[in-house]
């Protein structure tokens, strides 16, 4: 398996993307091939320190980089050398024998995205790719999908959101029976737009999803579904509501305790850290673009170097479970049946 990672990309690299990437080799078998994209010079002193098994590792020098406050498309199309672009290409169907099995960076999300449709292009039957990130939630894990790549999605996007996330939910989470929601204002039949009823009928007609209507914020977490369908804007927003709660909950906490009884902390500091390493996006690696004609891991921006090592883990198990092949099967047989 080839595997690649953008070393540049983060709001903390190239340091900790790089330990966390390296990090990852333990588990390799001889022939996976971990491939680094980023200043060449940092990424063969980091190689060199480590230990790593140099045979393990290919290097992929860049000039430049995209920053994150860049114009996704833009930086796309301007910084063919820098570390996401090359990588995106060579993650695509044109790489050939070079071609990667996996693409992850925790670089600029929109450029990335951007990036992977222009050189990856689209699954088969895939109208427009969604970014799937899971969220852990007092009921378990729960897939959303999307959080970011389509903020204006139409009613067949979403209904396919549906049948993709369902296969992920299926695969990789172990879910045998997914149940997928719609997100809406309300539970109510007559709640939405014309597109959200739209929608709604598409996931309601499709025997290859277990849909069970509508969804609203506070059912995410009561455990009403295992899969979330949601444009961009507000999947996003609700993930990142939900991180900045959960740390600060956890906070207020420690304060609480330390406020009590200082002894407190050292008591309850093995449960709260178990509470916390369940709740941790870190813990999750990233989230998948998809629907793209490949593998694409897209990464918080604040990734430390464990994060990178469980992104390369779940991206391990994303192509051994034939999560593509799966999607491109459904969408071919609905193709069919229409």
């Amino acid at each position: 398996m080839r595997l690649g990672v953008d070393v540049m990309g983060g709001d903390l690299a190239p340091a900790p993307i790089l330990e966390g990437a390296l990090a990852a080799t333990v588990s390799f078998d001889p022939d996976d091939t971990l491939v680094l994209f980023g200043d060449e010079a940092i990424i063969e002193a980091g190689v060199a320190s480590s230990g790593v098994d140099a045979a393990l590792i290919e290097v992929i020098p860049t000039s430049n980089e995209i920053e994150m406050n860049e114009s996704p498309v833009e930086a796309a199309r301007s910084k063919p050398d820098s570390a996401l672009v090359q990588m995106t290409r060579m993650a695509g169907p044109k790489a050939g024998d070079a071609r990667l099995d996996m693409a992850i960076s925790a670089g600029n999300t929109g450029a990335f995205v951007a990036a992977a449709q222009m050189h990856m292009r689209r699954l088969p039957g895939v109208a427009r790719p969604g970014i799937a990130a899971v969220v852990p939630t007092f009921a378990g894990p729960v897939t959303f999908i999307d959080v970011g790549a389509n903020i204006d999605p139409k009613p067949h996007h979403l209904h396919q959101y549906g049948v993709m996330g369902t296969v992920y939910a299926r695969r990789v989470l172990g879910i045998e029976q997914p149940r997928v929601g719609l997100m809406n204002v309300g539970s109510e039949e007559q709640k939405g737009t014309e597109d959200m009823q739209r929608a709604r009928d598409l996931l309601r007609d499709d025997p290859a999803v277990e849909f069970v209507g509508y969804v609203e914020g506070r059912g995410v977490f009561a455990g009403d579904c295992d899969v979330v369908i949601s444009d961009g804007v507000t999947g996003n927003v609700t993930i990142k509501l939900a991180e900045g709660l959960s740390k600060g909950i956890f906070k207020l906490l420690q304060q609480e305790l330390e406020s009590h009884d200082p002894a407190f902390v050292s008591q309850f500091a093995p449960i709260v850290k178990k509470l916390y390493a369940e709740y941790d996006y870190h813990e999750y690696g990233g989230a998948p673009l998809m629907g793209v004609n490949g593998g694409c891991l897209i990464c918080h921006g604040s990734s430390k170097a464990r994060t990178i090592t469980n992104a390369l883990a779940a991206a391990r198990r994303f192509v051994e479970l034939g999560v593509n092949a799966r999607i491109i099967e459904i969408l071919e047989s609905q193709q069919v049946e229409a």
